[in-house]
């Protein structure tokens, strides 16, 4: 089998407009939430929805910071490579915040559960929100469901759902990868 395009190009920036005016549905002016992408990939959403917003919105303040969740994963010590941990750069306050987590994809959820624990190291928020480009709908691990999601996609585990950014790989898109 080949590989699938899921999404590229204009589809791609309006699938990420699309996420930040549901956004603005629910944080209005962004007083009382922050934005917080899970490293390594879910800076790139991040750092591009706070962007975007920063641009609808030129009057507010969006914060957007950075989560490292090595040390958090539960598969830290099962991996035979050495683990080099990300940068993590959260420089305000999330104590009584809401809180939108941003990943690229949604797989199993135990990304989400380390960032989870992460985060309590920077204050207690009073709602915590995750965002998603892509929602793998199927082989939950633990039972976390996004908030908001650009594409849902079915797949199976033998299958592999690939984003790039053009901040690192030099274009927008999302490819399906049978193995």
């Amino acid at each position: 089998m080949q590989n699938l395009t899921l999404l590229d190009g204009q589809k791609f920036d309006i699938t990420i407009q699309r996420l930040c005016r549901q956004l603005i549905e629910n944080h209005n002016d962004f007083s009382n939430s922050v934005i917080i992408g899970i490293q390594p990939r879910g800076i790139f959403l991040a750092k591009r929805i706070a962007e975007e917003l920063r641009k609808i919105l030129p009057s507010s303040t969006i914060l957007q910071g950075d989560l490292d969740i090595t040390f958090y994963r539960d598969d830290f010590r099962r991996k035979g490579e050495q683990l080099v941990p990300n940068q993590t750069r959260i420089d305000f306050i999330t104590e009584g915040k809401k809180v939108i987590m941003m990943d690229d994809v949604l797989w199993t959820g135990r990304t989400i559960r380390a960032a989870m624990d992460a985060l309590q190291a920077f204050g207690r928020p009073e709602k915590v929100e995750l965002l998603v480009l892509v929602d793998r709908r199927y082989s939950r691990h633990i039972p976390v469901a996004a908030d908001y999601t650009g594409i849902e996609v079915d797949s199976i585990a033998s299958q592999k759902v690939v984003v790039s950014w053009k901040e690192a790989d030099k274009e927008d898109r999302i490819i399906l990868i049978n193995e």
